[in-house]
């Protein structure tokens, strides 16, 4: 699957839809790796925004040359990341993210503080960090870019794709991601048929088969909760 169908498809989907459906496969093929999530603490910017675009990795500490030149070289449809390694001070503000908008980058991922937040929140681009600090790093460390990268708690490959909202982050290798794709498309249609039907009235609990897996759990027996409609 190309990169802009994968981007298309992702882009009507929500990562909680997409996790459950590496969660399904899962149960199926325990051989599956579950999917890389940042930890919690990686953060929008700006909520309401998706983010899909594929990695350019940045290693840098309290130091921002290296995230320049990663702007620099990055190109359209990527995601500049960047691992600030426990920085306490800024490495990205609101210049970056302009400059990407500009190239036409998918957003920007900062394992660390960013600043100029008000004026991020009024760009329209992807922008997560895990904090945030008005007081800048230097800019004399040149860093490393395009390495494999930690950010937010699991491994980043330069190429690896980037999925987000405001649940959080999801990272995967292309084929990793079409090969959910299916179930996460069935999960959230299915979803959101439930949520038009308890609008109309609907139990929740009459469209799962919560008493019979309930049953068959208190009686040792094996069962997953599934939807009956």
């Amino acid at each position: 699957m190309d990169f802009q169908e994968l981007k298309t498809r992702l882009l009507s989907l929500d990562t909680a839809c997409v996790c459950d459906a590496n969660k399904s496969l899962r149960a199926t093929d325990p051989t599956i790796d579950a999917l890389r999530v940042a930890a919690p603490a990686i953060r929008p910017v700006r909520t309401g925004l998706k983010l899909v675009g594929r990695a350019h990795t940045v290693r840098c500490h309290n130091d921002f040359l290296a995230v320049i030149r990663g702007l620099r070289d990055a190109v359209a449809d990527d995601v500049l990341v960047v691992d600030s390694q426990g920085s306490d001070r800024a490495v990205s503000g609101s210049l970056f993210p302009t400059e990407a908008i500009r190239k036409g980058l998918a957003g920007i991922v900062v394992d660390g503080p960013c600043r100029d937040t008000r004026t991020i929140r009024e760009l329209d681009l992807p922008y997560y960090a895990r904090s945030h600090t008005p007081y800048a790093g230097t800019t004399s460390n040149p860093g490393q870019t395009q390495i494999p990268i930690t950010c937010g708690g699991v491994t980043v490959n330069p190429g690896d794709i980037l999925f987000g909202d405001d649940d959080g982050l999801v990272i995967a290798t292309s084929e990793e991601l079409a090969a959910v794709l299916p179930i996460a498309e069935t999960i959230q249609h299915t979803e959101s048929v439930m949520i038009g039907k308890m609008t109309d009235g609907t139990c929740f609990l009459d469209m799962l088969n919560f008493e019979s897996h309930l049953a068959a759990l208190e009686a040792g027996e094996p069962s997953s909760l599934q939807f009956t409609v």
